[in-house]
């Protein structure tokens, strides 16, 4: 069947056959169908644009998965644009995000959301009360219906996501109509998707990757998005099962969670996938390899980032090669390897990853300093680095700022702790760089033990898998380490918890730092 080539999110519903179940709610057992579903989008729309909605108008929400999360991002997008946010931020956090996405309006659940709806207040920002009944129809309190507004173009922002690095204060992305709908169907051609796959959404709606992988790029091939309300390991083989799960997208600890649980035997709704899908972390081969081995379907890693509208390069389903320890060619994104200088290098060699295509934004919003640094050449500067191989397959090595300098050789704390997650004795691992007064950095790790082990075993296993200089010096036991919603670590709160003061970069100590182990 061929895949539809919508130009706007309010055309991704329209070529699915209208009783195809669209939406399926574990929790009420509800199934919205596509006609249904695209009904609930157009009342909803009608209620935002009678509150004042209308282009350049953004709508706020603190909304868990679930099929208001849905409707309303859809409806949103439709009248206005989209600004979802995590519905765990603290009241500071809530102030910056409203402030910074300038909200006109925040729609929250009718419990649960009392510091969004005080920093709303604060910001004399309306605050909606948004609710879903056991069939899945979605209510607006206080808002009337009013006449459908007019329908959005190709160029309209749709939806304005933030950033999530670590450090430094985010940057608003505004993600147009267009690019949405252009990643979303790179997505559905990639791996095949069709009316007869379901998938299990169990990333947050707040983010890039739930959103256009899990939820868009089905929606567009009229297949079934069954949403829980949040990822819980007990219950995942029992949901896929119920629901003839065909696929689902997550992150590595997510998967990691899952293969725990599996203990070593096959699931039973296992059986009922075509593949699993890996992105918004590095996931090790031996954990693709176990996942393979334990659950019997390809598992396919796959790189993206919000200012790509999420997918930039994936690893093919067979008979396509599935590469460990790549993340695939690109997939409707041109992907090169920058060097230093700004030459554009050939396989094999490592650089700063840069990418062209039409998913990717031309520019951040509001923030110029951001964009200098950004573009380059008409190219995209990812921040990332990595090498692409001689069938095009790019293998990333890590963050840029995060690679340890040692005496000049530039060393991947990514390398290392997919290496330290490896050892049997470990539950989780990062690397990371320590000030030195002659190597300038030098290595450290931090670990979640899972079973006693003694410091002199894990330096032989590093000597025995790594060059002396890219071995950790140090090992820090932690109880765990600290990730984002979407799974990727927080290394800079990891280097303050164990080094305090001399995690900063700027710090200069005249001593190397002590590691208690």
């Amino acid at each position: 069947m061929p895949v539809a080539s919508p130009t706007t999110l309010v055309e991704l519903l329209e070529s699915a056959v209208p009783q195809q179940p669209a939406l399926i709610i574990p929790q009420s057992g509800a199934r919205l169908g596509y006609r249904q579903l695209a009904e609930e989008v157009e009342r909803v729309a009608s209620q935002l644009a009678g509150a004042g909605v209308q282009p350049g108008i953004r709508v706020a929400m603190a909304l868990s998965n679930g099929p208001a999360a849905i409707v309303c991002l859809l409806a949103a997008a439709a009248v206005g644009t989209a600004a979802p946010l995590n519905p765990a931020y603290r009241h500071d956090e809530f102030l910056f995000y409203l402030e910074d996405t300038g909200a006109s309006l925040l729609l929250v659940p009718p419990t649960g959301a009392d510091e969004a709806v005080r920093a709303a207040a604060e910001r004399n920002i309306r605050t909606v009360t948004v609710a879903a009944d056991e069939h899945g129809q979605v209510t607006l309190a206080g808002l009337p219906a009013s006449a459908s507004p007019a329908s959005p173009n190709a160029n309209s922002i749709a939806l304005v996501l933030h950033t999530s690095g670590s450090t430094g204060r985010p940057k608003r992305v505004p993600l147009s109509h267009g690019r949405l709908a252009i990643s979303a169907r790179n997505i559905a051609l990639t791996y095949s998707l069709t009316p007869d796959d379901a998938t299990l959404c169990v990333m947050p709606l707040f983010h890039v990757h739930g959103i256009v992988a899990s939820t868009l790029a089905t929606l567009l091939t009229g297949g079934a998005v069954v949403l829980p309300e949040r990822f819980h390991p007990l219950a995942f083989w029992r949901t896929a099962g119920e629901h003839r799960v065909s696929w689902y997208s997550a992150v590595p600890t997510m998967h990691r969670m899952l293969l725990a649980r599996a203990g070593g035997g096959r699931p039973p709704a296992a059986g009922g996938l075509r593949f699993i899908r890996s992105a918004s972390a590095h996931l090790t081969p031996q954990t693709m390899h176990r996942m393979e081995e334990v659950f019997g379907v390809p598992v396919l890693e796959a790189y993206g980032m919000t200012e790509a509208a999420h997918q930039i390069a994936s690893n093919p389903p067979p008979p396509g090669e599935r590469k460990p320890g790549s993340v695939g060619p690109g997939t409707g994104v041109r992907i090169a390897i920058r060097a230093p200088d700004g030459r554009l290098i050939g396989p094999g060699h490592a650089g700063e990853v840069v990418i062209q295509g039409p998913s990717v934004i031309s520019g951040y919003e509001g923030d110029a300093s951001a964009d200098a640094s950004a573009f380059a050449e008409g190219w995209f500067r990812t921040g990332d680095q990595g090498k692409l191989d001689a069938d095009g397959y790019l293998h990333l090595i890590g963050r840029i700022k995060d690679l340890i300098n040692r005496g000049g050789e530039k060393i991947s704390p990514v390398e290392i702790g997919a290496l330290l997650r490896a050892h049997p004795a470990i539950e989780d691992a990062i690397a990371f760089g320590v000030p030195h007064p002659t190597w300038g950095e030098e290595v450290a790790a931090a670990v979640v033990l899972r079973n006693p082990v003694a410091e002199a075993e894990l330096d032989a296993y590093c000597r025995e898998h790594l060059a002396d200089f890219k071995c950790p010096k140090k090992f820090h036991v932690v109880s765990t380490i600290p990730r984002t919603a979407t799974g990727k670590i927080k290394r800079r709160a990891v280097m303050e918890a164990v080094l305090g003061n001399e995690a900063s970069p700027h710090n200069n100590h005249q001593n190397s730092p002590k590691l208690r182990y």
